[in-house]
């Protein structure tokens, strides 16, 4: 089945019928619908290059990623592109990686949105006064940042997590439980998400008259393995903290099995918030102690990056669709958090 057996088919020219394919305002939703149908039914494929000749799109998403020597593996990024690839593939999308060096990234990025290979493309893992938000400005796609940058006016698309609110109001639970010794188990310095929530965590434990102590803030990849032996030094100490905030369910993992070891009660003995980003496989309601969060799915905000890209290159003058995206985390308590304990030792 090609397009003008397609259009003979429905009684439709192939300009309508391509129209219809590829999201053009103007065709009906009647007639979208009809056409979407008729090609599932028919088992129609469009050309891809005939696609791109006609209408001078590739069908594709992009992303540039940064891949160094000491990377490993992120099952955070793989959540969010599953998201992402469910509606590409809904909208007959491709979605295109190409793996480079971090030195290398800007003119990489360049070269795929010159080679004409994609339509749009995401920037990610941002970091402060990010230097691709500037070069992605200068580029004619559509593009989206997953994050934001501090020290940069937000003047760019973007969908991001407010990290520093969801980070405050979990600090804020665990001060009113009587809290006063906290820890900061974080992501990897210089990401932008990261530094947003040491700040929510600052600033709740300073209207408490808290201070954080350089030495209880640290900053891993987030893996099970840094978690534990984060949370094995801290419990090391003359005076471990009784209250821990941790940047990921993953985190979360080593830093309870630590716990575990040291012979003490997570929610009695110590305290833990995890950032919660949804992973199908790490529930925190599935913890031997169920843990309280802050919740926001990585999956929903890949979808929602590919809802947007997509709705700009189809419908570029969209003024419905909002430039920027701020998320609410759901603070969700469970049996991890308690109040402080009257006197706190070595295990």
């Amino acid at each position: 089945m090609n397009l003008k057996q397609l259009a003979n088919l429905l009684g439709l020219s192939q300009t309508t019928v391509s129209r219809a394919l590829n999201g053009y305002p103007e065709v009906s939703e009647d007639t979208r619908e009809r056409v979407r149908k008729a090609a599932i039914e028919t088992g129609y494929r469009p050309n891809r290059a005939a696609q791109r000749l006609a209408t001078g799109k590739a069908g594709s998403l992009g992303l540039v990623m940064p891949i160094a020597p000491t990377s490993t593996n992120d099952i955070h990024f793989a959540e969010f592109q599953r998201g992402l690839a469910e509606i590409c593939l809904t909208h007959d999308f491709h979605f295109v990686i190409i793996p480079v060096h971090p030195q290398d990234e800007e003119q990489a990025i360049r070269g795929l949105v010159n080679s004409g290979a994609v339509d749009a493309y995401y920037l990610a893992y941002m970091r402060a006064r990010d230097r691709r938000i500037a070069m992605a400005k200068s580029l004619p796609v559509p593009f989206l940042v997953h994050g934001r940058s501090m020290g940069l006016a937000e003047d760019y698309p973007y969908l991001d997590v407010d990290n520093e609110t969801a980070f405050y109001q979990a600090s804020e639970l665990l001060v009113g439980l009587g809290h006063r010794r906290f820890a900061l188990i974080n992501g990897e310095a210089g990401l932008d998400f990261v530094a947003r929530r040491e700040a929510g965590v600052r600033r709740a434990l300073k209207a408490a008259g808290i201070a954080l102590a350089p030495s209880s803030i640290s900053n891993s990849v987030m893996s099970d393995e840094w978690g534990y032996r984060i949370m094995a030094d801290l419990l090391a100490r003359p005076e471990r903290p009784t209250a821990v905030l941790a940047a990921s369910t993953v985190l979360a993992i080593g830093a309870v099995r630590a716990i575990a070891e040291a012979g003490l009660k997570l929610g009695d003995d110590i305290s833990l918030i995890a950032h919660d980003d949804d992973l199908p496989l790490l529930k925190p309601e599935h913890f031997s102690v169920p843990l309280t969060t802050t919740r926001s799915s990585l999956r929903d905000a890949g979808k929602r990056v590919a809802e947007r890209l997509i709705t700009a290159l189809n419908q570029p003058s969209d003024e419905a669709s909002p430039l920027q995206e701020l998320w609410q985390a759901q603070l969700i308590v469970r049996a991890s958090t308690g109040p402080a304990p009257s006197t706190v030792g070595r295990a």
